[in-house]
């Protein structure tokens, strides 16, 4: 469960990336309309949101622990 957990989280991870990659190609190609770039924006946030939640209840379940850099 936790290899599929910590695989699930990198992959949105990587859709968020790849979301505001998009944002940014959106705004460099359409100068007039920013419909495309502001849902790219938007869906980031809302994927940024879920990645964040999906880590603290991966944190609370045992899933994913923290370490201790330097000790």
């Amino acid at each position: 469960m936790e290899t599929v957990y910590k695989f699930a989280l990198v992959v949105v991870l990587l859709v968020v990336i790849f979301s505001l990659g998009q944002a940014l190609f959106f705004m460099m190609k359409d100068q007039d309309d920013d419909r495309r770039t502001v849902w790219a924006l938007t869906r980031r946030i809302g994927l940024s949101l879920l990645l964040i939640a999906m880590v603290i209840i991966g944190w609370k379940m045992g899933w994913i622990h923290p370490h201790d850099v330097g000790q």
